[in-house]
Parts: structure tokens; sequence; C-alpha cells
């Protein structure tokens, strides 16, 4: 495509003003609009070329903050930006420092008793950029990989969530949330629950968006669902009617940013419509998305969200066992199972250091905990998660392996026969 001018951004101020340099402006969308032709617009603007696939720390993934804060201002609702650097893995050498934000919006609730607590709904906005790093189609190099599905499409979710409970509101406040860094490894949910604006012990539960627009044949993903006795449930009562075919599973950890609240005692759930073939490559665009599908999807999540938010109890947080077929091996193809939750901001630390382990894993079962730092795995070194990633490719369910890591200092190591994720 010819190039155009951007406008760069080299503070948060600044990218807040990016709206300045463009004659019409999609941010601007009315609150009586169908959800479906709001959904396109958000998507195809956050999809579009011009963002250069809004990678974490680049002047497109500025434009999109910017861009979220004048969608929020449209709908009435007051939104912050929550600035940090964000540390990647390093490959090689010292880790990158990507000054960056994440973007939220605060729906007071109507119930006196209950607006001190908050339903979240969240979903990264960030995505490849131009890198091949993530990226399954490697063959393209520098060619802009726009995810439109990952995770234009979990964005522009979050947004007609926020006009839905704005026209309507809650008995419980909302917490509406655009996380970025997500495809680094969570790193901007990481931030958030460590530095949240209000107590996560008064959040009643988060909602998850990443990848729900290709719906296909009526079936919706849905990650965990066992990390609330109530959820069931609620995810039962508000599809009736809807016909979805939920594909319910019970674990609350995963590659997205659910995983961040649920290893702080949230409970979660995770929408997800699967996989497809554009998944992380340069053919993920906006002319892809099912915006009737998504609209469906919305109006499944806006019942059980509700649900969450108007009942008068809290709900019961559950350790949900590891279970097989999860979001991990759907989205990245390892069938080898071990069960270890990185701690994805430890950018500092030679090994993966892990901030927790799924219950009744094979790492739990071997004794590993928050806190240890994984250094072999299998006779090879794991410097990063990059490390570990390599290492975890070359054994298969079943594999009986030796795991060496490191827990106060002290050098131990345990035998661990690995499970199976996926068919």
């Amino acid at each position: 495509m010819p190039s155009r001018r951007f406008c760069r951004a080299a503070t948060l101020a600044a990218a807040a003003a990016i709206s300045a340099c463009r004659p019409a402006d999609p941010a601007r969308i009315g609150t009586t609009l169908p959800d479906s032709v709001a959904i396109k617009r958000d998507i195809a603007f956050l999809a579009d070329d011009r963002l250069e696939g809004r990678a974490t720390g680049s002047a497109g993934n500025n434009t999109a903050a910017a861009y979220l804060m004048r969608r929020y201002k449209a709908l009435g609702l007051a939104a912050s930006a929550q600035p940090f650097t964000a540390h990647p893995p390093a490959r090689n050498g010292t880790p990158p420092a990507l000054p960056t934000q994440n973007i939220y919006a605060i729906l007071p609730g109507t119930d006196a008793s209950l607006r001190d607590e908050y339903v979240v709904v969240g979903a990264h906005f960030d995505h490849l950029g131009r890198g091949t790093q993530g990226a399954l189609d490697p063959e393209a190099g520098s060619a802009i990989r726009n995810g439109a599905d990952d995770n234009a499409s979990g964005t522009a979710a979050v947004l007609a969530l926020a006009r839905r409970f704005a026209q309507h509101r809650a008995r419980r406040s909302m917490l509406f949330v655009n996380f970025t860094g997500e495809e680094l490894g969570l790193l901007g949910s990481e931030w958030f629950v460590n530095h949240p604006p209000v107590p996560l012990d008064h959040v009643q539960a988060m909602l998850n968006f990443d990848m729900v627009g290709r719906l296909r044949n009526d079936k919706l993903i849905v990650y965990g669902v066992a990390t609330a006795t109530e959820l069931p449930a609620a995810l039962d009562s508000a599809n009736a009617g809807l016909g979805f075919r939920l594909s319910p599973v019970g674990d609350g950890f995963g590659p997205s940013d659910q995983s961040s609240f649920y290893a702080k005692n949230v409970p979660v759930l995770h929408f997800f419509t699967d996989v497809h073939p554009d998944y992380h490559r340069a053919t993920d665009d906006a002319d892809r998305i099912d915006v009737g599908g998504e609209a469906r999807v919305i109006e499944f999540a806006e019942r059980v969200a509700r649900s969450l938010a108007d009942r008068r109890a809290r709900l019961t947080f559950t350790r949900a066992p590891a279970t097989a077929g999860a979001l991990t091996s759907t989205r990245d193809g390892v069938r080898a199972y071990f069960g270890s939750v990185p701690e994805m901001g430890a950018s500092d630390v030679v090994g993966m250091q892990l901030s927790g382990v799924s219950p009744g894993s094979p790492a739990d079962k071997a004794g590993l905990k928050a806190g240890d730092v994984v250094v072999e795995f299998g006779g090879k070194q794991v410097k990063d998660i990059y490390g570990y990633t390599d290492a975890m490719g070359a054994f298969k369910p079943g594999d009986v392996v030796a795991v060496v890591f490191l827990r106060g200092g002290q050098r131990m190591t345990v035998s661990v026969t690995l499970g199976k994720r996926g068919g």
C-alpha cells in the first residue's frame, strides 16, 4: 500500500492528540447505532494498515490507545491511561524497554451497597506489528500483521459492552480495560493486576475477549468455567434462546489476559471463537471478520456479565484443575503439557520464573510452585521462556524429563511425566 503520513507520538499526551491529523474520526460513533455497525467500524480502524499491526510501544499502538480513549469519551465514560514500561523477555542480550499504556474506564453501579464491587471486562489491543516473532508466516517477512481477529475483535467487543452498560447500568460497577503487551507475554494485564485502580478483592469476576470475530457452526469456547461454582449455571442461563454450542473449559490459566487475574484469585471467563488459518499471519484482516457472529457473542456475554454484576452475593472462587485441550495447546500447537505459569515480567531473571502452576498438572504433582526458576528442561538449558518453549517442543506426552529449577537460590531436580493438551 502507498505510505501515508502518520502523526508520531513521543509521549502519551502526544498520542492522545493524534486525532487532530485525521480528517474523519470513526471514534465518534454514536450510542444508537447497531452493534454490528460499531463493531465493523472499530475493527476497521484498529486493523487498518496505517496502524502497522499495533505492536506494543509503536506509534500504531499509541494511536489505537488514543482511539480507545476517544471511544469511551463518546460513550460518556471517563477513560484513563495507565502508562508503564514493558520489558518483554529478551531473546538476545538486554530486554527492550517499551513505553506503552493500558486504557481503562469505570462505569459506576446503581446499587449503593454493591457499587464498590466490580466486574472487569477486558481485551488486549496490541498485535505483532511487522515483526516475525510469534508470527506463523515468517516467510512473509516484514508484512503488516493487522490482527483483526487477534485482537481488534476482542477490543471491539469490550467497546460494544461498554456502550450497552452505559445505556443500562448494572448494580455493581463495571471496569472496562484494554491491555497492551499481551503478545509479548501478558505484560499489560500483569501490570494492571499489580497496579490496580480498584482493590482486586473487590472484583467479582473478570471477563476476557480474545479472538471472538470468527464464529463458525455456532461454536463458542469459554474458558474458566470452573473458577467459580456459580459460573456453569450462569452460562447455561445466558444461552437460553441464543443457540450457541458452548464448549466449556474449566481451567482459568492460558496465554491470554484472564490468566493474570486468575493468578490473583479472581474468577475468570474467557470467550473465544477458536483458531483459524489466519491466526498470527498477515492475512488476519478486517474483511474476514464475521460481524454478525461477533454481535451474537456480545449479546451472550452481556447476559453473563449482567448476571454477575447484578447478583446480590459474591461468586465462590475455586481453583480449577488443569484441563486437557485448553487454549494454550489450541493456539500454539504444543501437545506435551507441563502446567507451568510463567512470570512474564521477570525479564531480569536467567531462566523461566513461575508465577504459579496449574492445579493437578505435572508441574504441580512434581512439587513446583510460584517463585521457582526453571533453568533446565529435559537436559536443555533454559535461559528464558523462549528456551523453555524450544525445550518443550522436543518432547511428547508421556515422556519423562528431568526439570532443574532454583528455589531460594538452591538448585533442585525433579523427574516429571509430561501430560497431554489438545487432540
